[in-house]
């Protein structure tokens, strides 16, 4: 079977909660004729979405997993990646991204750019991923897919352009109007398979004019043929159009627009189109690679099945026939019974079986060619591996990974559970690098670490159904920091005499803050007070003072230690004596720099209905939450805050009870900041009552 990879597509979707990504996904799926039944999200059928296939997705009618599934149409095949749009689990929509060569970007007719849809567009930005746009939910009442193209430009600052405009809205939404051939396209048949072409009406000719006028003023900045075609007013073929909002798109300078309603069945197929017409084939992408050994240079990948094989395992899924793990070949093939190496261990491993997915169902294939998505299987390795042939030796730039933000203790029920749960553990750790565990040494309890509450509560209830593992759960905790606010100088002799050689080493210095490093060490001794082989010991020392602050114990972060004096004995310094009047130095100098605990702040993006509004904002505020701004659109109002973690949790269950559970919200971590006086104080209580309990 030949490949031809100009018809090649790997795209994902991605957008605020509950624009309608899985529904969108399923409406894709039966027009390329991959299913043959529609089934929603919270469906009353029972049967779900396609793409959510976990039962946890099922029932909260939320995408957990990015999904994977392939489909043809005209003559193109379609990889497509669903993915969540809940914030805790970013690391999934990252990992796609860093896969995919073009991307849709749904957004809700009503909603429009939500605060979710901010975060989704800069990681887009961040892997320099093209994308159209879909405004979706044109049926709903409130519907305004000209608010969301000015909200394009001016919250995410895209060149947005409308491709087609609606005929009718809300309840009268009927069809679309497409911009490019200038016809009026309707969806007939119970699930608007059929598409009927017809003239413009002529209630809507003149607006359909005046924005075709815009689209070809922003398209003929990218084509010298198309604005030569324009200024001689002369007739304007589809294709010229279309190649030069191609050319616009791929650069990112340019977003096309669709508008339509996923639910209601209504432009999809032109949508398809668009993606086929407008987003990029895996040739059109520049995609690098670095070579570990030449100091990380950049080296430039060719989707050619000739050259020696790089791929990247983005995902990895334990299904019942083993670790199925998910790939994207760059350059070279994958073929069944090739030996492939695996760079970050040196480890080679022998493909056996290849297939191909469709969310949750199979295909045996033969080999997975260049610029294509496939899976293996009985591979082991982890999360963002990069396979290369034997004998190539590059890796694959490594995903944005964010530092977990809260945490909290788990306690298996019984043997049975502890034995199940550390399988269960032991497999989220390799799927999800946000999602970390480690035993408190002090408590020797098992610790899980993730993104926020809905993250954590989700492993915990999947460990419970995949694995039986019936554990307890602690109180969830926050990743408080501790650092100082001032200079302050150090000079700390460390000496001990016994029988024998003793220890001698004095340090003199001292340590001040620093905003852009946790921890940065500077050498600036002269006439060698310190000999230079016990420097690194000097620094080793301050290094595992970090873990544990003197004040409450708290990890370290933002300090710079300057060593500019010293004094050795030829007999008895050594590292281990360095190391120690490091440590004391450290604490001596740390209670004089006037030391401050620092928490984790969030960004929360509130959604409610208009008439809420107040009690929502009284209800941030005394959770110390400082409202960053508000946005009145129609009937709701959308507030934004930055509040503690530590006055988060159980927000959801407050927020639904004050607005009869018609708001939502998202929060991301923000940053680090200074913990008022009194909470610190509070703090302090309640470490010592918990060092009493441990003692």
């Amino acid at each position: 079977m030949k490949h031809d990879i100009q018809k090649v597509r790997n795209i994902g979707i991605s957008a605020h909660i509950d624009s309608g990504k899985t529904t969108l996904t399923e409406r894709i799926l039966f027009y390329t004729q991959r299913i043959h039944a529609i089934h929603d999200v919270k469906g009353k059928d029972g049967v779900g979405a396609t793409m959510d296939s976990m039962e946890l997705e099922k029932e909260r009618g939320i995408t957990i997993a990015s999904a994977a599934t392939f489909c043809q149409w005209r003559g193109h095949e379609i990889n497509i990646i669903d993915t969540p749009g809940h914030v805790d689990f970013t690391i999934e929509v990252e990992r796609s991204l860093r896969v995919l060569d073009g991307a849709i970007l749904v957004l809700c007719a009503v909603g429009g750019v939500q605060s979710q849809s901010v975060t989704v567009d800069q990681q887009m930005k961040r892997y320099k991923v093209p994308c159209v746009a879909f405004v979706n939910k044109c049926d709903r009442s409130g519907a305004n897919p000209r608010r969301v193209i000015s909200q394009l430009r001016e919250k995410l600052g895209h060149n947005a352009v409308a491709m087609q405009i609606p005929i009718g809205l809300e309840a009268d939404f009927t069809g679309v109007i497409d911009l490019v051939s200038m016809k009026a396209l309707y969806f007939d048949g119970p699930n608007g398979e059929s598409i009927r072409e017809t003239d413009i009406p002529a209630n809507l000719l003149d607006q359909a004019q005046l924005e075709r006028e815009t689209l070809l003023d922003a398209a003929s900045m990218f084509s010298d043929e198309l604005m030569e075609a324009a200024l001689n007013e002369e007739e304007i073929p589809a294709e010229m159009i279309l190649s030069a909002v191609r050319a616009g798109t791929l650069t990112r300078e340019l977003t096309p627009v669709f508008v339509g309603s996923a639910y209601k069945n209504k432009a999809v197929q032109p949508l398809l189109d668009g993606v086929i017409e407008l987003l990029p084939c895996p040739l059109d992408v520049a995609n690098e690679a670095l070579d570990p050994k030449n100091d990380e240079q950049r080296v430039r990948l060719e989707a050619d099945d000739a050259k020696p094989l790089v791929a990247l395992a983005f995902k990895l899924e334990d299904g019942q026939y083993g670790q199925l793990t998910y790939v994207r070949v760059y350059q070279g093939s994958l073929t069944k019974g090739d030996t492939i190496l695996n760079v970050r261990n040196g480890k080679k491993v022998k493909v056996g079986r290849v297939v191909r997915m469709h969310a949750d169902q199979m295909e045996d294939i033969d080999k997975i060619c260049a610029g294509y998505i496939g899976a293996l299987f009985g591979v082991d390795c982890a999360s963002g591996d990069t396979f290369v042939a034997p004998g190539t030796y590059l890796t694959m730039t490594s995903m944005f990974v964010p530092e977990p933000v809260i945490s909290l203790a788990i306690v298996p029920k019984d043997h049975t559970a502890q034995i199940n749960m550390s399988k269960a553990l032991n497999r989220f750790c390799k799927e999800d690098p946000t999602f970390r565990t480690h035993v408190d040494e002090e408590t020797h309890e098992t610790i899980i670490e993730g993104m926020g509450e809905l993250h954590i509560d989700v492993y915990v209830e999947r460990m419970r159904r995949e694995y039986q593992a019936e554990v307890a759960t602690g109180q969830p905790r926050v990743a408080y920091r501790e650092t100082i606010t001032k200079k302050a100088e150090f000079n700390y002799t460390h000496k001990k005499q016994t029988g024998g050689a003793g220890q001698f080493g004095r340090i003199a210095g001292f340590m001040e803050p620093v905003n852009d490093a946790d921890f940065a060490f500077e050498n600036r001794i002269t006439g060698g007070a310190i000999p230079t082989q016990f420097i690194p010991a000097c620094e080793k020392g301050f290094r595992q003072c970090m873990a544990k602050g003197p004040m409450m114990e708290y990890p370290v972060t933002g300090i710079r230690i300057v060593i500019d004096d010293g004094a050795s004995h030829s007999v008895d310094s050594s590292e281990m004596a360095f190391q120690a009047a490091a440590r004391g130095a450290f604490r001596d100098a740390y209670t004089k720099a006037a030391p401050v605990i620092h928490e984790p702040i969030m960004k929360v993006a509130v959604e409610t209905p208009t008439e809420f509004q107040g009690a929502v904002m009284g209800s941030l505020n005394q959770r110390r939450g400082i409202i960053v701004g508000t946005q009145e659109e129609g009937p709701s109002c959308a507030i934004e805050a930055q509040v503690p973690l530590a006055e988060m949790f159980g927000y959801s269950t407050a927020l639904r009870s004050l607005t009869q559970g018609k708001a939502q919200f998202t929060m991301e971590f923000a940053a680090y900041r200074r913990v008022p006086a009194a909470v610190a104080e509070e703090l302090k209580k309640k470490r010592a009552e918990e060092k009493k309990n441990v003692a």
